[in-house]
């Protein structure tokens, strides 16, 4: 009887499906809507995946009733919390054994080709975990609010804040605060405009159609869309640039002592943030860092095997 495995990467903007067969050969791969566990209770994601798995399915040509001879391993944006995945877990999936995690577990694996060690996701959002002696330990991750802070969109916030404190006189501008204020209205109040969203005309209310005691303002992948401008004037080694160089590696800086601190060896670098990077946090590392081997969505697979070979 043959067996296949299926490996979920399940982002906020679309799903990606593989099956692959008991080797981890990939038979086929697509992609589908939205996958977030936050989104809607979960229920968009549970389509993107359904819906994922028969078109997953039929591009390899493997009849959609062998669901019930393959074991499926998912990482979901917005998995972080152990509630989420154990209710996602518990749909009424056609598979015969799924696991849920969270979405750094899966660039974990492909990382480090299942092995032990570290991985940082560096990117619009930040988050890090490691196994070390069959233990796993997680940091970062909580979001926007409160966390994220090696991501894009924190050090896009952070330059758009000393933006504004230069266009006010608190602080010395360069020529990449002049071509942040541009890009976001011009000037002070351009910017506070841009940073709330006005022209959007949004506006919260609470279910019962008060109007809740939260804001609106630009989402966090808005603020990431300032990282090739904040790029461009680093390799100009313009003094702002430099300056919030310094802030990220900071940031950067307490998770390595993190990692280190319970026994990590390597340090897997994966987002596009930190793979551009990536030469500088070599300079400063040496060999605790390194590139994936895998993307995520493999390493979906590799945890589908690693879960389910012995059933």
């Amino acid at each position: 009887m043959p067996r296949y495995y299926l490996g979920v990467d399940g982002g906020g903007t679309n799903c990606r499906v593989r099956l692959a067969d008991e080797n981890l050969v990939t038979l086929a791969e697509v992609k589908n809507g939205r996958s977030n566990l936050q989104i809607d209770a979960g229920d968009p994601a549970y389509k993107a995946i359904s819906d994922g798995t028969r078109d997953v399915f039929k591009a390899a040509g493997v009849d959609y009733a062998q669901t019930a001879n393959t074991y499926a391993c998912f990482g979901m944006a917005g998995g972080r919390m152990d509630t989420a995945r154990a209710e996602f877990a518990a749909r009424p999936w056609p598979f015969a054994g799924v696991k849920v995690y969270d979405d750094i577990d899966i660039a974990h694996a492909g990382a480090l080709g299942g092995g032990e060690g570290g991985v940082v996701i560096i990117g619009t959002g930040s988050a890090a975990m490691s196994i070390v002696g069959g233990t796993r330990y997680q940091a970062g991750g909580w979001g926007f609010h409160i966390g994220d802070q090696m991501s894009g969109a924190i050090l896009g916030r952070e330059l758009a804040r000393y933006t504004v404190e230069a266009k006010d006189g608190l602080v010395e501008g360069s020529p990449l605060t002049k071509a942040v204020a541009s890009a976001l209205g011009g000037d002070n109040q351009g910017i506070m405009t841009w940073s709330f969203a006005t022209e959007l005309d949004l506006r919260l209310e609470s279910s019962d159609g008060s109007e809740d005691n939260a804001l609106v303002g630009r989402a966090p992948g808005e603020y990431g869309k300032l990282m090739p401008l904040w790029f461009d004037y680093l390799e100009q080694n313009d003094p702002v640039a430099l300056k919030l160089l310094d802030v990220q590696m900071g940031y950067i800086d307490t998770y390595v002592r993190w990692f280190k601190s319970h026994g990590a060896e390597v340090m897997a670098i994966v987002g596009g943030l930190g793979q551009r990077l990536f030469p500088r946090l070599t300079e400063r590392y040496g060999d605790f860092v390194a590139l994936p081997q895998f993307e995520p969505l493999h390493g979906a697979v590799i945890l589908a095997k690693q879960n389910f070979a012995s059933n």
